[in-house]
């Protein structure tokens, strides 16, 4: 499957020497390790034979996907902020 856009690496406007851009390559390079470490779970409770080993990948997978969810609600927020920089905040 192929992301619909370009990854933030590859985008050539990023500045990394912008704190705003460095924080949203920092995002997107969070997004990619905990969606790794998601993958390594899932296959530990496909393919473990140990009963808690299963149930604490499990376990882990719960918190990580929390915390996707969280990495991508702040990626969402920085794109609508880079698209539109002077927009109104609420406050």
């Amino acid at each position: 499957m192929t992301e619909p856009h370009p990854s933030p690496e590859e985008n050539p406007r990023l500045d990394p020497t912008d704190p705003q851009e460095a924080a949203y390559l920092a995002l997107h390079a969070e997004r990619a390790s905990l969606e790794e470490e998601l993958t390594l779970q899932q296959q530990r409770q496909r393919f473990g034979n140990d009963e808690q080993e299963i149930a604490s990948a499990h376990a882990a997978e719960a918190s990580l996907l929390k915390d996707l969810d969280r990495v991508l609600t702040l990626i969402r927020a920085a794109e609508v902020r880079r698209q539109q920089p002077k927009a109104r905040r609420w406050q």
